[in-house]
């Protein structure tokens, strides 16, 4: 998920996709143990943007 579609999003929606990206990153974590192969590190960027953009003051201002 690019940076961009989140800009694009209300504060709530992004919460709602903050959940549920936690819960994929819970679900690769356990597969990973099974599989070896792991989607954790793009879980943990995505999750990373969400909480950037949601601490940001200005979120409705564009530059």
């Amino acid at each position: 998920m690019k940076t961009k579609e989140l800009k694009n999003m209300t504060r709530n929606e992004r919460e709602k996709k903050l959940k549920e990206i936690k819960l994929e990153l819970i679900k690769s974590r356990v597969s990973a143990t099974k599989t070896g192969s792991s989607k954790t590190k793009q879980a943990k960027k995505i999750i990373a943007r969400i909480l950037t953009l949601n601490k940001t003051p200005n979120e409705g201002v564009k530059r």
